[in-house]
């Protein structure tokens, strides 16, 4: 029986009836979990609202409705869309970048470049999403759509340098793109960034004039504040407001409040500085939210304010598995200053809803969750991503359900060579919950492994699939935890099969930083494959990066 506080990732291979040799055909992906914590009535909200590896939130007001836009890095489909009507119920509706052919990754890119932040923006009935390909085809640029839900537009390249660019269009209609770079001239500091000021004409899809110099190094220079970023610019009672993020991602992460009676500055810090923060707190405090900021304001219909940011959830330490997730709180106006939360005071989980009719919402984004995935329609579902976009067809959807052929690049190999694993990666988003898929068949040659992943990144993935290799059909567990280790990752534990038993169930239990390896050859009769197994190596402290875990059916020809 499943309870509220394990994580279990479960496969149920069966070999009664083999697909071609190779192939793994998937019937379906079940998931369920629950991290707990406090209760919410009809009146309240559990923070994050949208859990899980979706960091960098960029919200925005249309009329009676929201949408919010987040970071994939290289995962593809990029940039998911999602819809609201009052800003706690999130829907995924589309994704910016839904084309393989709409914008090049690169070939040899680690899963950390890609896509970084992007932001939302509605001018004259067009939606425009402004972000960075970093490290790929020509930096910042713009796609457009006039639905979220797409097709949304080939980038319009910016031609503008740095990162998380964010478009304003002022009362004239003109339109500005506000974005990090570094500053002219020497860098006093490591970190030592700026954000600056260009105009852009959309009709001749090209820059006007100088590009302008809005802060530089962040709200207190004299303190050399580090990686001041994700800016954005909105208007309110006459003055031009400028917020962005300083401090890096990390638990020193905070959100800064500058304005200016002209949109070109000069710029003034907000005595209230930072507007959002969680740096200053005890770290021993129990069940922390850290790493606050990437902010952007929302004014509602009746005149209240609201902000969405990113904050992460550590289970020991520092260490956290889920990524930078989604958060809402309101904004109270202190002599003319925009404050998301009292310098010292702790994000609360459960939060007065906004005054707004509630949302429908068929699958909860927060708080505990079951869903099941049969993979039978043409494509795949909104949240599902791969490795980089795909070049070649690896995979179907259908009747049958999901059918994956082994690639030949193991998981631990992207970004070293073009290509890409065959792997369909979904958030994982809670640190306890349960993922079921059933394998329909499966029948491996020498070599072959189908299984499941759960994944960090290139360097540190756990993978547990049945394969074939010299001795025979065996049960086996692979970790991938450092840089130097194999890229097909090192061998745990092997338990042979008779391949003429039937079906062989698979199984990861998570619980924080714990993770179990289970099999079974009947219904409900685990054995343990491995126990006490490290999740940890899973969190960014130790694998790298910035990107939270994802997990999925994975077919390798080592």
């Amino acid at each position: 029986m499943l309870t509220r506080c394990a994580l279990t990732l479960v496969m149920t291979l069966s070999m009664m009836a083999p697909a071609l040799a190779g192939d793994a055909v998937f019937r379906d992906v079940r998931y369920s979990g629950d991290d707990g914590g406090p209760a919410v009535d009809a009146t309240q909200y559990r923070n994050p609202v949208v859990a899980g590896f979706y960091p960098d939130p960029s919200a925005i007001r249309v009329g009676d409705d929201f949408y919010l836009v987040t970071s994939t890095f290289g995962y593809f489909p990029g940039l998911p869309v999602f819809h609201s009507t009052d800003l706690v119920s999130w829907t995924q509706v589309g994704n910016a970048i839904h084309r393989p052919d709409q914008i090049n990754y690169g070939e040899k890119e680690e899963l950390t470049r890609g896509l970084f932040a992007a932001t939302l923006a509605h001018h004259d009935g067009t939606f425009y999403i402004a972000n960075t390909c970093f490290y790929c085809d020509r930096g910042n640029f713009v796609v457009t759509a006039k639905d979220p839900a797409g097709p949304w537009s080939d980038p319009i390249w910016l031609g503008v340098s740095g990162i998380d660019p964010s478009l304003f269009f002022d009362d004239d209609g003109s339109a500005w793109v506000v974005h990090n770079d570094v500053p002219d001239g020497k860098l006093r500091y490591d970190g030592h960034r700026a954000i600056w000021l260009q105009r852009f004409d959309f009709g001749k899809r090209e820059r006007v004039g100088e590009r302008l110099l809005l802060v530089d190094g962040g709200a207190d220079p004299a303190t050399n504040p580090e990686h001041i970023e994700g800016p954005h610019v909105f208007k309110h009672d006459g003055w031009y407001y400028l917020t962005a993020a300083e401090g890096g991602t990390g638990e020193q992460h905070a959100q800064m409040v500058w304005r200016s009676r002209a949109l070109t500055g000069p710029y003034v810090p907000s005595p209230s500085n930072p507007s959002l923060t969680q740096r200053d707190l005890n770290p021993a405090r129990p069940d922390p939210v850290t790493s606050t900021g990437h902010a952007q304001f929302v004014k509602l219909k009746d005149g209240t304010w609201w902000a969405v940011f990113l904050a992460t959830r550590p289970y020991r330490g520092n260490q956290y598995n889920l990524g930078r997730e989604t958060f809402l709180l309101p904004v109270t106006w202190k002599d003319g200053w925009p404050v998301i939360l009292p310098r010292g005071e702790r994000v609360p989980m459960v939060v007065q809803r906004p005054d707004l009719p509630r949302n429908p919402q068929p699958l909860p984004t927060s708080g505990p969750m079951a869903w099941t995935e049969r993979f039978d329609a043409p494509t795949l579902p909104l949240s599902w991503m791969t490795l980089h976009p795909p070049q070649t067809r690896w995979y179907t959807t259908g009747k049958a359900g999901l059918t994956i052929t082994p690639g030949t690049m193991p998981l631990g190999a992207f970004g070293t060579a073009p290509g890409q694993p065959s792997y369909l990666a979904h958030r994982l988003q809670h640190h306890k919950a349960t993922l079921e898929t059933t394998l329909a068949s499966f029948a491996p040659v020498e070599g072959e492994l189908a299984g499941l992943a759960l994944l960090q990144n290139e360097y540190g993935h756990y993978v547990l699939g049945v394969e074939r290799d010299a001795q025979g059909l065996a049960v086996s567990l692979y970790r991938r935890s450092s840089r130097e280790g194999a890229k097909t990752g090192d061998r745990l534990a092997r338990i042979p099969l008779d391949g003429k038993q039937g079906p062989v169930s698979l199984r990861f239990r998570l619980d924080g930083p714990r993770l179990e390896a289970d099999y079974a050859m009947a219904s409900g009769e685990w054995k343990p494959v491995a126990t006490g197994l490290d999740a940890s190596l899973l969190s960014v402290e130790t694998a790298g990066g910035f990107i939270g875990n994802t997990f999925g059916p994975y077919a390798v020809r080592r």
